[in-house]
């Protein structure tokens, strides 16, 4: 091999080096600022839950956390203040979905076993009454300017009652319904139904289903969020692991992104623009609105495997994660603090 030869090769080594040593040190700092986008603040434990743990709501004035715990077959209530277990409800029937009423100080549990809502006073828990749905009472949703609650059940429906019990309206959809989102200027409900690969957009005013919306392909869309001030709604799938970021004016698919896989709930952080994606996969994938037609992944937030479900609270600024016991990991409640 000549000089120049000798020269060149040289050159293409230290090329190749410099480009290896600069994506490693990009990987690195991504790790590095995914875990300085959520900082583990503290640490609940519910020692004794057993099983999966579904939805969470909470209490802003009281500063209370509800806990659905599903394979517990109870409703655990967390003191955000004191960070210890406040009070259990027990003799659920897999409680799914959760949603509490500030003005009455009413808690309502969704128990997909026996298919009940059972409404609680939040400050005796004493019972208040029990609604039959018949089967797969799931997720739970307050509609603040009717007083009135929903909840989607069954082989496809939504149905509608008051805060003493009585049913109101059942609108059929033909197939269960997964997260479902309120419009708060408008009348309008979107559904998650991920056994027909589509987005149900109903009328809560006229109670009819006006429309639906598909996957584009990707199955199980399970969690929905919803941003109402830029026509933007949020939903993930798990086959395969998407973000799928929809017009909610008309269905149109905006963008579509890799996420953390087995994700139960997506959360939307204004203050930030960014959109928190909880994954039974063991992370949180953190994404940044650019503006509302372009996205990017920040990073993921290491968590443990099976931690699908949360809530993340914009007054309060802080995003809870349920945490299932698993062999030495016990049940917890991990809250992070958004940064910065």
């Amino acid at each position: 091999m000549n000089a120049n030869k000798r020269k060149a090769t040289v050159a293409r080594i230290a090329g190749g080096l410099s480009v290896l040593l600069l994506s490693t040190f990009q990987t690195s700092a991504a790790q590095t600022n995914a875990s300085e986008l959520l900082r583990l603040e503290s640490t609940i434990p519910i020692a004794d839950v057993q099983g999966r743990i579904d939805h969470l709501a909470i209490d802003l004035q009281g500063h209370r956390l509800f806990v659905a715990a599903l394979g517990n077959n109870s409703l655990e209530v967390i003191d955000l203040r004191e960070k210890k277990r406040l009070h259990t409800i027990t003799g659920l029937a897999e409680p799914q979905g959760v949603t509490f009423v500030p003005a009455t100080n009413r808690v309502f549990v969704a128990n997909g076993k026996d298919g009940s809502v059972r409404a609680f006073d939040g400050a005796s828990w004493k019972p208040l009454s029990s609604i039959s749905y018949g089967d797969d009472a799931d997720n739970l949703r307050y509609d603040l300017e009717s007083g009135h609650i929903w909840v989607g059940y069954g082989s496809g429906a939504l149905g509608e009652f008051d805060q003493n019990g009585s049913k109101l309206a059942d609108i059929p959809l033909g197939a269960h319904p997964e997260s479902f989102q309120l419009e708060k200027g408008g009348s309008r409900i979107f559904v998650n139904l991920p056994r027909s690969r589509k987005i149900a957009v109903v009328d809560r005013k006229s109670r009819s289903v006006l429309g639906s919306w598909g996957t584009g392909g990707p199955l199980a869309n399970y969690p929905m969020a919803l941003d109402e001030a830029n026509h933007r709604l949020f939903v993930v799938t798990r086959f395969p692991a998407r973000l799928i970021v929809l017009d909610s004016d008309h269905g149109e698919r905006i963008a579509s992104l890799s996420v953390v896989g087995d994700c139960d709930d997506v959360f939307l952080d204004q203050r930030r623009h960014r959109i928190y994606v909880i994954g039974g996969d063991g992370e949180i994938s953190v994404f940044h609105q650019k503006d509302p037609d372009h996205y990017e992944e920040l990073g993921r937030v290491k968590t443990v495997s099976g931690a699908r479900t949360g809530l993340y609270s914009p007054e309060l600024d802080r995003l809870y994660l349920a945490v299932r016991k698993q062999g030495s990991q016990t049940a917890e409640i991990r809250v992070y603090a958004p940064v910065p």
